[in-house]
């Protein structure tokens, strides 16, 4: 998920420049012992081979169908390992039925982008058409788990491909679908942030949708942790089995108000975003916990 500089074939390429030394320093925080990681590792394992099974349900179920199913397996997921969600939220992603815009247009839900957890945090709560890398789709099993649903793929090494996606995601979201992206373009620490880049908000402007930003924190002990975050040049296998040894470790969600995209350029559009974001700080009293630690 993350493209270093070296990676970088051209200036919209994204790239962090948080790394493994904006880990915690070994043995903090808490970690769960070998054998209930082997536990969690088995478990998670078991839900992935399910993968398959659930994508023939999702090519014969109607769009409550699908959500429940998508829902309940990323809840899955996150239980797996252990993994706690912790949501703020006004309301919901997209736009309640009686709120839904003109013509059905769906909701662009944009988040800050931290993990490899970060798409199954939003799943979990309520599916969206994520944007992702094309490498997603030659993942086993979970790449075509998530060409199934419905994901749209970018390649962000062919900048010529641009223009084309976000004519996909104005279409889809003309058509009521909702739209996730993670606008930063790669995974940054969480104690460091990217910029949004805007290319993902003209989508929105075009198809007159309104923007969700949600803003994503991952903690344990009720302090904010790097340990699950995605860096650097590490493999997805790194991150995971890093994941998987945290004792404790909590995804708060917050869901943010929506903003209208009229009046708003693309980058002014991806600034408030942005702003909403970095200035939203999760109060207690408004939360609900949406899954449990395994």
């Amino acid at each position: 998920m993350t493209a270093g500089p070296a990676e970088a074939k051209h200036s919209w390429m994204p790239f962090s420049p948080c790394g493994t030394w904006c880990l915690p320093v070994e043995g903090t925080p808490l970690t769960v012992s070998p054998g209930r990681q082997a536990l969690r590792l088995a478990t998670l394992l078991a839900v992935v081979l399910t993968a398959p099974l659930c994508a023939l349900g999702l090519a014969v179920l109607g769009p409550r169908g699908r959500a429940a199913v998508t829902r309940l397996w990323f809840r899955a997921v996150l239980g797996s390992l252990g993994v706690r969600l912790r949501v703020y939220r006004p309301g919901t992603l997209t736009v309640a039925r009686q709120q839904q815009q003109p013509r059905g247009r769906g909701v662009l839900v944009v988040s800050n982008h931290t993990s490899w957890l970060d798409i199954a945090a939003l799943s979990a709560l309520q599916p969206v058409r994520v944007l992702a890398k094309a490498e997603v789709r030659t993942w086993p099993i979970v790449g075509a788990l998530a060409a199934r649903a419905g994901t749209f793929f970018v390649d962000r090494q062919r900048l010529s491909a641009l223009p084309r996606t976000v004519a996909d995601l104005a279409e889809a979201l003309r058509g009521g679908v909702s739209v996730g992206v993670f606008p930063e373009g790669t995974t940054w620490c969480g104690r460091a942030s990217g910029r949004y880049r805007p290319a993902a908000f003209q989508a929105a402007i075009d198809a007159g949708a309104p923007v969700r930003p949600v803003a994503l924190r991952f903690v344990v002990g009720d302090q904010p942790t790097t340990a699950a975050a995605f860096l650097g040049e590490e493999t997805l296998l790194t991150a995971l089995l890093r994941t998987a040894a945290l004792r404790g470790l909590v995804i708060e969600v917050s869901v943010l108000p929506l903003i209208d995209p009229d009046g708003h350029n693309r980058r002014s559009l991806a600034e408030a975003a942005k702003t909403a974001t970095l200035g939203q700080v999760p109060e207690q009293r408004h939360s609900r916990t949406a899954a449990s630690a395994a």
